[in-house]
């Protein structure tokens, strides 16, 4: 058995099936943990309010151990019993609408977003798929360039899913421009994301663990894509999932027997864990 005092899970295409539904055997799994006194954390580069529907069906948030989530890929931890942030990092005005200028010369349009609604200049059908999986408030914003002087924790660029070269393509160039001031990477290969520099869900999960007084030596991180990364590498105990990124199993300590339509989290902790 593997000794865990956290468990960190993504949502999509992990913890969630490919419905983006959360089966009663990952349920069951995690509210055992948290009974067992093992703080569980949904991860997820959704926003709060897109990942509270979740917190609700784990039916644990009240306790001491389900009571955090971490949201946007590590921008923020929020507390779901006070309902306030414990932790927030965004992007610079700068930076933000650098990408998004880069993101027009490639023919794309950009999103950001709060803890509760996307905001967007020109929809397109892709970035309305994301506000569809993501199932939030979403509003087009008149003077998009004055409303990211703002800042935001989280800039999102999608393209056709039938043509990832060109995300892909743009994520080489923002890399290149944007090295030592952002992190820029896909979380699926149609959807490019650019975040604060030194952001991820590993060093939000690291700065949760010290708040908590856990080592990260007894983190357990699952995952299945880029966006995972760091976590995976930075716990103690990453799992990939079998359905994962190839690299990303590479990196991790486990790679889990079945896939997120499998249960394939509930089954590996019932397994490993409890």
């Amino acid at each position: 058995m593997i000794d865990t005092k956290l468990i960190a899970s993504d949502l999509d295409d992990t913890l969630l099936d490919s419905s983006t539904k959360l089966s009663d055997e990952n349920i069951a799994a995690l509210r055992k943990c948290a009974e067992k006194g093992i703080h569980v954390v949904l991860c997820s580069g959704r926003i709060e309010s897109s990942i509270m529907q979740f917190v609700r069906q784990l039916n644990i948030s009240e306790t001491k151990f389900g009571k955090y989530i971490i949201a946007t890929n590590g921008c923020t931890i929020f507390d779901t019993q006070t309902q306030k942030h414990i932790f927030v990092n965004k992007l610079s005005p700068e930076i933000l609408i650098r990408a998004d200028e880069l993101a027009r010369e490639a023919g794309l349009s950009s999103q950001v977003y709060s803890a509760d609604t996307i905001y967007y200049d020109n929809i397109t059908p892709w970035m309305q798929m994301n506000i569809n999986i993501c199932k939030v408030n979403s509003k087009k914003v008149d003077d998009y360039k004055s409303f990211l002087q703002k800042g935001s924790p989280k800039m999102l660029i999608a393209c056709n899913p039938k043509t990832p070269q060109i995300v892909q393509g743009l994520m080489q160039k923002m890399k290149a421009e944007f090295a030592g001031k952002a992190e820029v990477f896909t979380s699926k290969p149609f959807f490019l994301e650019v975040l604060p520099l030194g952001c991820g869900k590993g060093q939000a999960l690291e700065w949760l663990c010290n708040h908590l007084g856990i080592s990260m030596k007894n983190a357990m991180g699952f995952g299945d894509g880029m966006n995972d990364e760091t976590m995976i590498r930075l716990c103690g105990h990453g799992v990939a999932m079998k359905n994962a990124d190839d690299y990303l199993k590479s990196v991790a300590d486990y790679v889990t027997d079945f896939d997120n339509n499998e249960s394939g989290v509930g089954r590996f902790i019932e397994k490993y864990v409890l």
